[in-house]
């Protein structure tokens, strides 16, 4: 089967992206970010080969890869354990939901549950 290949998240061919680019000034930063269908393409091959926890990540990245960097780690220091409350988590799962991120709000309310029965919540 062929597979489609990757671009990055600014559209441009990653063949493009060469050490005389970057020295040019012709690499931007969404030059070398990774576009979600380039993810979704990953998942689909993953998942064919049996590996479905896989695929869901690469789902969940597709998800996020259009998200500001700032965002995702504020998410990411929120999912440590102590870190925030249920009422924290719940609105971050609320925002990746509106935002077209429905799996990661999912993974987030997951974490949310598992923290409540463990006691890792922040009070």
């Amino acid at each position: 089967m062929t597979r489609p290949r990757g671009r990055a998240y600014s559209g441009r061919d990653p063949d493009s992206v060469t050490l005389d680019a970057v020295r040019d000034g012709d690499v931007g930063p969404g030059d070398i970010r990774i576009h979600p269908d380039t993810l979704r393409a990953q998942a689909a091959v993953a998942r064919e080969h049996g590996n479905p926890q896989l695929a869901a990540s690469f789902e969940r990245a597709a998800e996020l890869a259009g998200l500001p960097d700032d965002e995702v780690l504020a998410i990411y220091e929120l999912l440590r354990p102590g870190r925030a409350t249920a009422a924290e988590l719940e609105a971050t799962a609320a925002r990746l939901d509106a935002a077209g991120a429905p799996r990661n709000a999912a993974l987030v309310r997951e974490a949310a549950a598992v923290y409540r029965r463990r006691g890792l919540l922040r009070p």
